[in-house]
């Protein structure tokens, strides 16, 4: 198979081609990444023997009928992801997630090329705290930030070129990724690197915020069982039962990290902050007979820990930038 990988560099993209090379070093990778501030060719250092990386913008409609010509099938993982930046500046957020997905889309239609795309649980909104329900395919979408809304824009293109135009495409929808290669500008990083520089770290409000946690091994395999056998046309939703409130995650970080769970810092909430996701992957565990591996979610804290903790050369560069930017924000 050749397989051309958008955002390729960025961090679950990254940690695709990497289990990709590993477990299927049969299948020809074409990366194509903007490199920008989340992309890191350090991300896929020591891949270069069957990984082609292609250094252009997703939105560029010859780059991308090139490279989707000369393939079997796309996963999109390109987009811009960070709730906080879109909130501060949601143009880049449009011309990625929006324009990116049409044009690849686009590309898809006219080579008649598989396409996979990757999106996210906020698209379906909040979910109260004490409602048991959990997001399945059938939810309505209700996004909350410019960022939700720009993955739900794109979700609705691939829907509709799968019904107008035949593209053959399956679109999945994940609870919150961690593990390693995951920039310090994310939650589970961010607190990780600032015990590690000697910083206090921050809390959102109350911390009472629930996220649904899957590590990003787990997703990951999830997209190839859709890739390999899921039904064309379908959305399927990746969780792995991993529900934490924020303020949780964050003291089993500090405990592990020898640390008094309550050395932390209140900050201002987030604009719009969802309360809550939970993701049901009943569906993708009977259809496809898939079910994560990494389900022991303290156990795979500390692994994710350990990486950082040995990866300072790739975190470290970029760590002041983004505290800066967050006390701009006084966060």
């Amino acid at each position: 198979m050749r397989l051309l990988v958008t955002g390729g560099a960025g961090f679950i993209g990254a940690n695709f081609v990497r289990s990709t090379r590993r477990e299927r070093p049969d299948v020809s990778l074409t990366v194509l990444d903007g490199f920008t501030y989340a992309g890191s060719r350090e991300s896929l250092a020591g891949l270069d023997e069957g990984v082609r990386v292609v250094d252009g913008d997703v939105t560029d409609t010859a780059l991308v009928a090139q490279l989707v010509a000369d393939a079997d099938a796309v996963v999109h993982f390109a987009a811009e992801t960070h709730v906080d930046n879109a909130l501060a500046d949601p143009e880049p957020f449009l011309r990625s997630n929006v324009i990116g997905t049409f044009t690849v889309l686009e590309a898809v239609r006219r080579h008649g090329v598989r396409l996979h795309h990757i999106s996210t649980d906020e698209v379906y909104g909040e979910l109260a705290l004490d409602d048991p329900r959990r997001f399945t395919a059938d939810s309505a979408y209700n996004p909350s930030s410019p960022y939700s809304a720009t993955k739900a824009s794109a979700d609705m293109l691939v829907r509709a070129w799968v019904r107008s135009y035949g593209v053959a495409a399956t679109i999945s929808n994940c609870s919150n990724n961690y593990g390693p290669y995951q920039h310090v500008e994310k939650f589970i990083p961010r607190q990780i690197t600032n015990v590690l520089t000697g910083r206090r770290p921050k809390l959102y409000g109350s911390g009472a915020n629930v996220r649904d946690w899957i590590h990003v091994a787990d997703h990951n395999a999830a997209v190839w069982r859709i890739i390999e056998d899921g039904t064309l046309g379908r959305t399927y939703l990746i969780g792995a039962d991993g529900q934490h409130d924020n303020s949780t995650v964050l003291r089993m970080i500090l405990r592990e990290m020898d640390r008094d769970p309550d050395d932390f810092d209140h900050v201002s909430d987030r604009a719009g902050h969802d309360l809550r996701y939970a993701i049901d992957p009943g569906p993708l565990q009977d259809e496809l007979a898939w079910k994560p591996l990494h389900s022991d979610f303290a156990e795979g804290l500390r692994k994710t820990i350990e990486w950082y903790r040995d990866n300072v050369s790739w975190w470290g560069p970029l760590k002041d930038g983004v505290e800066a930017r967050y006390a701009e924000r006084g966060q």
